[in-house]
């Protein structure tokens, strides 16, 4: 049963990888006496191409044909062992699995238990572009992770985890296997915020959470041991086109050289010249786009992008490849590569003050922790907004 997925991707030549082969058997086990065509509506196959794969995988032991479509005792041993599926709650898979908003309702009260360690969270970096999205988003993401197929069994990278994804997958993966732990699945986070990471050592040690953190500045590639070993990644980067650039080149050469791996995209609403750019170099490191979910992403406190932002699930292809692979020394963050000052004014005494570029504060954050320096109030309000000089840069990189 070993090289089952091998066999039968190699005798088929299916142009969409083994992937999609490994889903119709965990569809098979899932939903025992499945049709044929609703086999291939899952995989989103063309009906002859899953009877094909069906009959490849009848021909090796794993399926049986009999009122449907099911998985023979040999079948149902290695999705469980191989694939970490024993124990799951079928159910709660299922009700997760429909589409919709049905997973809010199922999952109420861990939302409620979660929150806390939410709001605990070490406080957002601007200058570095952190923008914590909500206990919500991130769990939303975890199921859109399950629905891919890439939680189960899987090896998971989160690039950068402000958001603390890997907290909601790994509570994800408890609810989902009650009184143990899918033993195949193994989360990992690659960040430069020691805070974060620290944050997540500890809730991973008290929850028994399969999680791994790992300290990396992106500008550096990641470490040799993290490269060509996971299914999927998540990243949420900072929304220049360098920083989304280099974000999922760190996280493409992560990947397994497999196609049809998904990729999870957190970004900001941007304009149609940006947009296009945007996918042009998406295109330029063979990644294909699946699907787009406007508003998918809510955010505390990220008032410059309307608290909100879209998910974009991309795919690999034979053409995959990371668009950087050595280190980066450009400009990478918002304040970097749109270099800009603000003049703010104290609402209390009117004192101005300049915020940013070459300004007495780096951010409005900063600020506001300090205090006016003439009445200490930190309430104040944006009178101008213009971009750094020619000079002012110039004098920035000497």
């Amino acid at each position: 049963m070993k090289n089952v997925i091998e066999m039968a991707s190699a005798n088929v030549r299916l142009e969409e990888g083994p992937r999609v082969i490994e889903q119709l058997l965990i569809e098979c086990y899932l939903r025992p006496g499945i049709s044929t065509k609703e086999m291939a509506r899952k995989t989103m196959l063309p009906v002859p191409v899953a009877t094909a794969i069906k009959k490849e995988l009848i021909k090796a032991g794993a399926l049986k044909q009999d009122r449907g479509v099911h998985c023979t005792f040999a079948g149902n041993d290695y999705v469980e062992q191989e694939w970490g599926y024993f124990g799951l709650d079928k159910e709660l898979y299922h009700k997760l699995m429909a589409d919709g908003m049905a997973w809010k309702s199922e999952l109420a009260e861990l939302l409620m238990d979660w929150n806390d360690l939410f709001q605990a969270r070490p406080q957002a970096n601007v200058q570095i572009d952190q923008s914590k999205c909500t206990l919500e988003t991130s769990l939303k993401r975890a199921v859109l992770c399950l629905r891919e197929h890439s939680l189960i069994g899987k090896q998971v990278l989160c690039v950068g985890d402000d958001d603390l994804v890997s907290v909601a997958l790994g509570f994800l993966l408890k609810r989902l296997f009650p009184g143990r732990s899918s033993p195949k699945t193994a989360i990992h986070v690659v960040d430069v915020d020691e805070r974060f990471l620290q944050y997540i050592r500890d809730i991973a040690k008290r929850e028994d959470l399969p999680i791994s953190c790992h300290h990396a500045d992106l500008r550096q590639p990641l470490q040799e041991e993290l490269h060509g070993r996971f299914d999927c990644f998540f990243t949420d980067p900072p929304y220049t086109m360098q920083g989304m650039s280099l974000f999922l080149s760190r996280g493409i050469s992560a990947l397994k050289r497999r196609k049809g791996l998904p990729v999870f995209l957190s970004f900001a609403h941007k304009s149609p010249g940006f947009t296009l750019a945007m996918q042009q170099e998406l295109v330029r490191m063979g990644m294909m786009m699946k699907e787009i979910t406007p508003h998918f992403n809510d955010y505390e406190g990220a008032q410059m992008i309307g608290n909100r932002g879209q998910m974009i699930v991309l795919k690999t292809t034979e053409h995959t490849t990371p668009g950087h692979t050595d280190r980066y020394e450009g400009a990478l963050y918002t304040g970097e590569v749109n270099r800009t000052q603000r003049i703010y004014r104290c609402r209390q005494c009117g004192e101005a003050v300049l915020v940013g570029q070459d300004g007495d504060f780096d951010t409005i954050e900063q600020l506001k922790r300090r205090g006016c320096s003439n009445c200490g109030s930190s309430t104040f309000e944006l009178i101008e907004r213009k971009q750094a000089s020619k000079s002012d840069e110039k004098a920035n990189l000497r």
